[in-house]
Parts: C-alpha cells; structure tokens; sequence
C-alpha cells in the first residue's frame, strides 16, 4: 500500500512542491534503470561485492593472512571453497577482504577526482579567456601521458602502497572530467537564466557551485560510472606491478603477481581474484551505460 501510494505520489503529472518533482524525477530514472536488463546486472553485482567487502568478516571463513604451509595449492574443497594460495592461505576469505581494498582504492580515486574536475572544467569554461587557457593547458598535459606510466611515475615518486596508489591515480584520472564539466559548462554560461543570475547580483562563485556544477552533475555520474571499470584495472595494475598494495594486503591485483607462477599447474590461485576484477569492471560497464541512457539522454 505504502509503495503503490509512493508511486502514485512520485508519478504525478502536476507535482504540488520542488520536493515532489526532485522524487518524481528520480522515481522515473530507477523505472528506466529497472527496465535496463543489462544495467539491472551490472547494478547486482556491484552490490553483492559491496556488501561481500563490508561484511567480510562475517562470510570469511578463514584469516586471510593465516598460512599453512602444509595445505599450500590445495584444490577447492568444503575446507577451502576456493582453494589455498602458495603460502596455504584461503582464497576465498582472501577475495573477500580484497574487495575491500579494491574497492576502497576507487571509492577514494573518485571522492577525490569527481569534485576535482568538476571545479576545474566549470571554472575554466565560465570565465574563459587565460583561467580556460590555463586549466585546459594543464589539463591536455595530464592527458597526453599514459594512465598507468604517469601513476608508476609518481608512484615511484613516492613510496609503494595503497595511499601512494589512491593519490597517483587521482592525479592522473581527472582531465577527462574537467574537459567534460568544461564543455557542459560553455553550453550553458550564456543562457537567459544564467544571465538572470548575474542580474540578481549573484556572484560567479556562486553561480557556478550554485547552479551550473549541478546541471553538470548528470553527465559527470555517467563518465565516473564508466570509468569505475578503468580505475579498477589501473588499481590492479599497480597492485600487479609491486607499486600498489603491499603484501600481505590481499588486493586483487598483488594476488594476481605472487600467483602468476601457478598459472599452469594450479591455475584457480591466479584465475578466482582475475575473474573477481573481471566481473566488477564488467559491471561497472553495464552499469555505465545504463546510466548513459537514463542521466544523459544526449549520449543516445
């Protein structure tokens, strides 16, 4: 009864307050998601592995860190559902607290870029002129480097580890953002309502944060959703190549490196954490386009 209601409130055609139009649109947008079959399994995975990373320590069924030395390699068995790595550790309690950091890893890159080069590409697209010419200068020198060599750069800059890694890739993710707040940006700094703006005496601050930032924000959730899988794989990556997490942290991606010599023989130990960053970076594609299609029909 309380859902019927809701949905009846949310879906009226003559909304009776701001707040019931802001729901009503949202109500609409979780309608068009549902009816994404593709987006609807991108969104459930990505929730299972959340919840698998927030409530590891209740489904783990070993220390991740524990060796036994004497069960090192072993197949899946009821003991160890999916295996032992080479130093006897379980793979599947392994994969559970990985997601955490995994996961933890993109969730800080994109607190972090997001509202980084949203501020810059408004900024630089509403007063234009050397601030534009600066930003995008600056921008177009981040991008002409490689993601994952400019991270190893300053990675090695710094010291290996997960913070070093957070901070690397934050450097290095955000130009595609300015560049799209930019340009969302110079399509609306000379409309009627933002000129009404300026005639109420409202600052420039206030009227990019107030109100351009925020007509932004729908494309900007589409580029983080489809850049999640990317952010993953660089996170990886860095985990891969020794410069991420270090052991005995149990991210995908250093799971990956210390297993790789296995991969003939025992080829689950390297496999599961593979297929673990596959499905995730799989979903946040599906999720992504989704999202494309329901935030930004422009992209259509």
């Amino acid at each position: 009864m309380m859902a019927s209601a809701f949905r009846t409130w949310a879906l009226s055609e003559t909304p009776s307050s701001r707040r019931q139009a802001t729901w009503g649109n949202r109500y609409r947008a979780w309608l068009n998601l549902k009816g994404n079959p593709l987006g609807m399994i991108g969104l459930t995975i990505i929730a299972l592995f959340v919840l698998m990373a927030i409530f590891a320590p209740l489904l783990a069924t070993h220390d991740p860190a524990t060796q036994e030395l004497g069960n090192r390699l072993a197949i899946p068995n009821a003991a160890h559902w999916l295996g032992t790595d080479e130093l006897g550790r379980d793979v599947y309690s392994r994969i559970l607290y990985g997601a955490r950091v995994t996961l933890g890893m993109v969730i800080a890159v994109v607190v972090l870029v997001a509202p980084l080069g949203l501020a810059i590409g408004c900024i630089a697209g509403y007063f234009g002129g050397i601030v534009d010419t600066v930003l995008m200068r600056l921008t177009d020198i981040f991008l002409a480097f490689p993601r994952l060599v400019l991270a190893l750069a300053f990675v090695a800059a710094l010291k290996p580890g997960v913070e070093s890694a957070v901070l690397a890739i934050a450097l290095t993710a955000w130009p595609p953002y300015a560049r799209m707040a930019r340009a969302e940006t110079l399509t609306v700094r000379g409309s009627d309502f933002i000129a009404a703006y300026r005639l109420t005496g409202a600052s420039s601050w206030r009227i990019i944060f107030r109100h351009i930032a925020p007509l932004c924000t729908p494309s900007l959730i589409v580029r983080v959703t489809l850049d999640m899988s990317s952010i993953i794989i660089t996170a990886a990556s860095l985990g891969f190549l020794g410069m991420g997490a270090q052991p005995p942290s149990p991210e995908w991606g250093a799971m990956i490196a210390t297993a790789k010599r296995f991969m003939f023989e025992q080829w689950w130990v390297p496999m599961i954490p593979a297929i673990a960053i596959l499905l995730v970076s799989l979903a946040f594609n599906f999720l992504g386009d989704a999202m494309r299609d329901v935030l930004d029909p422009k992209g259509n």
